[in-house]
């Protein structure tokens, strides 16, 4: 019966526990700050620069398949480093550069923008 009586231990804690843990993340925070204003920030001459030939851009070539080297009849497999190459792109630029553009009555989604059935 003692057990079940209601202690005015446990209602401090209930109290106590969550200002304590508001205080430590204040402070951690706090802390947190300091330090990051104590760091030196990079001067000006430290930052990036635009390239000499002034800005990089995206560009969009169509890409085509590299052909694999063909291992002759009862020869050894080609390694890497004599693949030509292969290794370090299995890509090469495409001989048509145009964007495919769809054919007329297709919507070039899955559907194929026909009518419907």
């Amino acid at each position: 019966m003692q057990l079940a009586e209601p202690s005015g231990l446990l209602s401090i804690g209930m109290f106590v526990v969550p200002v304590a843990l508001l205080v430590l993340l204040l402070g951690g925070f706090w802390l947190g700050t300091r330090i990051r204003s104590r760091q030196s920030r990079p001067r000006p001459e430290e930052q990036p620069h635009l390239p000499p030939g002034g800005a990089v851009h995206e560009t969009r070539e169509r890409r085509e398949p590299r052909e694999v080297p063909r291992v002759p009849k009862g020869g050894r497999p080609l390694l890497p480093h004599e693949m030509g190459g292969f290794g370090n792109s299995s890509t090469q630029p495409g001989q048509e550069q145009s964007r495919p553009r769809w054919s007329p009555g297709n919507s070039g989604a899955w559907g194929g923008g026909g009518p419907g059935r």
